[in-house]
């Protein structure tokens, strides 16, 4: 069975900065934030239950543009960052919006544990804050916050870690449980009182030599993708053996040659794990889209390019849609955004299509 690519109805006006699909693996919600300054919510389901170019069900209006969105411990709360300061819960049945706490400078990523109902969010102003939500409907809940070395640029958690990869090539691994045991320390504390140090669990240097431009958590919670804003990607494991450090690798691709035989190298803007096989999308500023198998250290899809930019991607639940986020990137170095060109497309995934070939 081969894929098919739909188009997803009433997308946003502005570049996407982010979207994800509804942690319900049978359900096919996905949430998309943008430099629009709006969250948009969107079913890829008819009223009949068919999956096609779906319908957008709510847009939420923030002050600023929306860097980053996820989904929370269900697909009727919503967690927002953005060029506001603010981190905000939007809870999907009322339409509320809710802020958690305000950073001091644009919040660029948040993520949503699960395991320990932890929100995190990264922001320029190189903190992290560590919320818990059930915590938020008090007025004087302050969240702990993290003080880190450099920008943070993106974020990926595990059911146990989370990843922060920051500028100057700099990687810091927490433990959430630590965390999670962190925050309630930090319930009541003062405004003033309410930084706290940690020490991550492992501090890392990249294996690329330039700007890291993503993060993405192994699904079974061995190691991680990486990205680099000078088309490479670069694979490692959390286990700090030798043994385990001799397997992590690095690659190229998202370069087009021309015919002087001049290398274009273009940014690798997003990354995505596949949730039942464990391999990974890459997205890049040349429009592909790739999906390989990091234990083998191979291709095992390269799909059509796409009229712009891929600047987001994620994977259902389930594992059988892929969705992409598809505008301007302005590699080319024109800021003006024509209109009708940034798409929402979902790739419905054959049965093997993302499976690694060694796979039984």
């Amino acid at each position: 069975m081969s894929s098919n690519l739909i188009t997803v109805a009433s997308p946003p006006e502005d570049a996407i900065s982010a979207l994800k699909f509804s942690p319900n693996p049978d359900s096919t919600r996905i949430v998309v934030s943008s430099w629009d300054k709006n969250v948009y919510l969107y079913d890829l389901r008819d009223e009949n239950g068919a999956v096609g170019e779906g319908k957008l069900l709510q847009k939420f209006e923030h002050r600023a543009p929306v860097l980053d969105v996820c989904f929370g411990e269900n697909e009727n709360e919503i967690y927002t960052a953005g060029l506001d300061w603010d981190v905000r819960k939007i809870d999907t049945n009322t339409g509320e919006q809710t802020v958690l706490s305000s950073h001091e400078a644009g919040v660029r990523n948040v993520v949503y544990s699960p395991e320990y109902k932890l929100v995190i969010s990264g922001s320029w102003d190189s903190t992290l804050h560590v919320h818990r939500p059930e915590a938020g409907t008090n007025t004087e809940y302050i969240p702990a916050v993290i003080p880190l070395p450099s920008k943070p640029f993106s974020l990926s958690i595990t059911p146990t870690k989370l990843v922060v990869a920051m500028a100057s090539r700099s990687f810091y691994i927490y433990d959430l449980k630590s965390l999670a045991l962190l925050t309630a320390q930090a319930d009541g504390a003062s405004t003033d009182g309410n930084k706290v140090e940690i020490e991550p669990w492992q501090r890392r240097e990249s294996s690329l030599k330039f700007m890291t431009r993503c993060v993405a958590c192994m699904p079974d919670d061995a190691g991680y993708a990486c990205s680099s804003i000078e088309g490479r990607v670069a694979v490692e494991w959390f286990d700090p053996s030798p043994e385990s450090q001799a397997r992590k690798y690095a690659f190229k691709f998202h370069r087009q040659t021309t015919e002087d035989d001049v290398d274009i190298v273009y940014p690798v803007n997003a990354l995505a794990f596949h949730p039942v096989y464990g391999t990974f999308a890459s997205g890049g500023g040349d429009g592909v889209v790739a999906i390989w198998d990091g234990i083998s250290r191979r291709r095992i899809r390269l799909y059509h390019k796409h009229e712009s930019s891929v600047a987001a991607l994620a994977f259902s639940g389930n594992g059988n849609y892929l969705a992409i986020g598809v505008s301007p990137g302005f590699e080319d170095g024109k800021d003006d955004m024509a209109e009708g060109v940034v798409k929402i497309y979902v790739r419905q995934l054959g049965e093997t299509e993302a499976k690694r070939k060694s796979a039984k």
